[in-house]
């Protein structure tokens, strides 16, 4: 169970080697979490991130867990609330895409859409319904940005994000009163291995910052998280501009 601070002492990763959930698994390592369950795709990447995590004192167990493959959601995922309750699910896995490939190669733009949207509907899901069948725990889900508006830049990704983020929304209504609580959580250009070499926004922010804005959500148990908390007047703004002048900014 979670402490008077909102500090879980369970936590399961969906996209165990995303920098931002990884920086938020270290932090809230070092405050109370004792147990950690990193789910991706079976790599080195994922028993490095493991291996960083048990040094810090935590009990890690990682578990194959593939977004594009919905069908074994409920099996996987389900082994791991059987071995004890979980105080956090954070919902981190994601894929940018490369637009102008993904414009021309239909396929790849909707293997962006199955990735960030379907796969994390259905994940989410299960473990919605397990969180609720327990009685308890949080579901913080990273949403981002650029799904508030659809850029010319970025239109697939942002759309998929868009999706997600609605989705998680509805998704926090459903569950109000059940004693689980849903966090979406909407970071901007953040600088991580998925994002170098691409021009960075303005506010861009970093794994670390991310990772303390979860921290604080849980603690005030906000629904929605804006990193840096700036952007949400920024995005505003943005999101309520005439269209002919949206188009004619460089975004």
């Amino acid at each position: 169970m979670k402490d008077a601070f909102g500090t879980p002492q369970s936590l399961l990763v969906l996209g165990g080697t995303s920098e931002i959930a990884l920086a938020t698994a270290r932090r809230l390592v070092a405050r109370r979490t004792r147990t950690v369950w990193l789910a991706g795709r079976p790599s080195a990447a994922l028993d490095e991130a493991a291996a960083s995590l048990r040094g810090l004192g935590a009990d890690v167990r990682t578990v194959p867990f593939d977004a594009l493959d919905p069908a074994a959601h409920e099996v996987v995922l389900g082994k791991v609330f059987a071995e004890g309750d979980i105080d956090m699910v954070l919902l981190a896995f994601g894929v940018l895409g490369d637009q102008a490939r993904d414009e021309a190669e239909p396929l790849s733009a909707v293997r962006i859409a199955q990735t960030n949207y379907t796969g994390a509907v259905s994940s989410g899901l299960v473990c919605a319904a397990a969180l609720q069948a327990q009685g308890h725990g949080s579901l913080v889900v990273l949403s981002s940005v650029a799904g508030e508006r659809a850029r010319r830049a970025n239109f697939i990704y942002g759309s998929s994000k868009a999706g997600l983020d609605t989705f998680a929304q509805g998704l926090g209504d459903a569950l109000y009163g059940t004693g689980v609580h849903v966090m979406v959580v909407r970071p901007g250009f953040v600088r991580t291995k998925m994002t170098a070499g691409l021009q960075e926004a303005p506010l861009a922010t970093t794994p670390e910052a991310v990772a303390e804005a979860i921290e604080t959500g849980l603690r005030r148990r906000s629904e929605t998280v804006w990193v840096p908390g700036p952007l949400r007047v920024v995005m505003s703004g943005l999101r309520h501009l005439p269209r002919p002048v949206f188009r004619r900014l460089p975004l």
